[in-house]
């Protein structure tokens, strides 16, 4: 598969997607190039791939937006930049294949914001997590503001822009950044592991994983129990579903205990 721009490189092995961000001079810093491509790689996944990983070439994930990019902007500039931002983002959290993040070193601002917009976030102890806008005088504008609090709770994320507080991986984990802790060296395997479990699972749990459930969660109760209802029954209704079902039943699905 070709490479969308100089600055990420994308790999198919199989139905595993693999997206790297390689700017490893610059910490893997977001440049409005590199979101851009971030998009058009989750707007256009290929035929077969099930699931992706996204990870960072070098020490750091990203250290976060690219400051030598910042230009004059007026507020209208300013809020098409953001959303710019919202609409590459969204690509990634409700397209059209789960995303397995592998974090390593700095996490920081745009670099923790595109984490936040991937499904599962398997963390190297060497990763820490920051959101440095407070003390730079500026708001977040990659999404933060909704997804963090989803992630970590509204009083963590204050604390973050408030304080300057940085958040090593250990600690990342108990917090909600990340949902696995790996060794240095290890994450990529982890996540590699984890792609190839959920590329598994049949499409259409993954789709009502990625798109539905975000939905149930910000509804009110009677709305979120009635959008269950009706997933639950699609999903139970597809070939696939039941084919599962008639495998379990008759002892060749794998069990879990």
């Amino acid at each position: 598969m070709a490479d969308k721009s100089t600055f990420l490189e994308v790999d198919q092995q199989e139905e595993i997607l693999f997206v790297k961000i390689n700017r490893p001079e610059k910490r893997n810093a977001i440049s409005d190039e590199l979101i851009m491509a971030l998009e058009a790689v989750f707007s256009a996944i290929p035929a077969g791939v099930r699931c992706a990983v996204l990870h960072g070439e070098g020490p750091h994930f990203s250290a976060g937006l690219d400051l030598s990019e910042l230009q004059e902007r007026t507020v209208v500039e300013g809020l098409h930049h953001s959303r710019m931002w919202h609409r590459a983002l969204d690509r990634i959290q409700f397209g059209t294949v789960p995303v397995v993040a592998v974090l390593t070193g700095a996490c920081v601002g745009g670099g923790l914001e595109i984490a936040a917009a991937c499904h599962i976030r398997v963390a190297e102890q060497t990763t820490f997590y920051a959101l440095p806008e407070g003390q730079r005088g500026i708001f977040v504008g990659g999404g933060a503001s909704v997804r963090l609090p989803k992630l970590i709770g509204m009083a963590r994320m204050s604390d973050m822009m408030f304080t300057g507080r940085v958040i090593q991986a250990e600690e990342g984990v108990a917090m909600g950044f990340s949902q696995y802790l790996a060794a240095e060296g290890e994450g990529l395997t982890q996540g590699l592991e984890l792609a190839k479990r959920i590329a598994q699972n049949a499409e259409m749990t993954n789709y009502a994983l990625m798109h539905v459930l975000p939905r149930i969660a910000d509804s009110a109760q009677s709305e979120g129990l009635l959008l269950e209802s009706l997933m639950a029954a699609i999903a139970q209704s597809s070939p696939e579903a039941k084919q599962r079902l008639a495998d379990f039943l008759e002892g060749r699905a794998k069990k879990i205990v």
